[in-house]
């Protein structure tokens, strides 16, 4: 039997790939393939009222490879950057429709797509190529799901992107530490001790 962990998150946060990536290989290393990740839209450019900035994206990029090594978002370009992301999260609610699996694998493509193959994740095409290797269709036009995911994630408390909840607790961001310095500069550094509690947590 799944058990399921939830987490709101927007495809075009880089702390979120981060921490999805990081599940994965724990879940993974420990066989423990009845976890499964039920990724829910946490659209920032709903709660901020307007676009992602790429070039904001790029900085925390650049903090987020330089603290971890250069194994993580390798083909990341700026300039492909979606102007917005909610059709993706659209897709993904559309996967979640059809199987608790095939969602997670949807959720983890298009940012491996976005940061780790420079592709631009709000074209259509793309999206409906994805929808189609996993057999099923979607209404990229259709917001309701992700509106739904943002109305369900603000009863919930969630404070940003990724924020995950779990039987034992809930847990933003606990792959990383962000913060800024007197200066205002972006700081990223891994915080393996939070992540080993948010991962027990899962377990429970």
């Amino acid at each position: 039997m799944s058990k399921v962990i939830e987490v709101f998150a927007d495809v075009g946060c880089p702390f979120t790939h981060v921490g999805l990536r990081r599940f994965v290989q724990r879940r993974d290393a420990l066989g423990r393939s009845d976890l499964v990740l039920h990724v829910r839209a946490w659209p920032l450019e709903v709660v901020n009222g307007s676009p992602m900035d790429p070039g904001f994206i790029a900085e925390e990029v650049e903090q987020i490879r330089a603290a971890l090594g250069g194994d993580v978002f390798v083909g990341f370009v700026p300039g492909s950057f979606p102007a917005t992301s909610i059709p993706a999260m659209a897709l993904a609610a559309a996967a979640y429709d059809v199987d608790p699996g095939i969602g997670e694998s949807v959720s983890l493509r298009v940012r491996h797509l976005l940061f780790e193959e420079g592709v631009d994740v709000s074209d259509h095409a793309v999206l409906h190529s994805i929808a189609e290797g996993f057999g099923f269709e979607a209404d990229l036009d259709d917001d309701t799901a992700v509106l739904e995911d943002h109305r369900r994630g603000v009863g919930q408390g969630v404070v940003g992107s990724p924020h995950f909840f779990t039987d034992g607790g809930d847990f933003f961001c606990p792959a990383l530490a962000v913060g800024r310095d007197d200066e205002g500069v972006l700081q990223v550094s891994p915080d393996p001790e939070r992540f080993d509690r948010f991962f027990a947590s899962c377990l429970q």
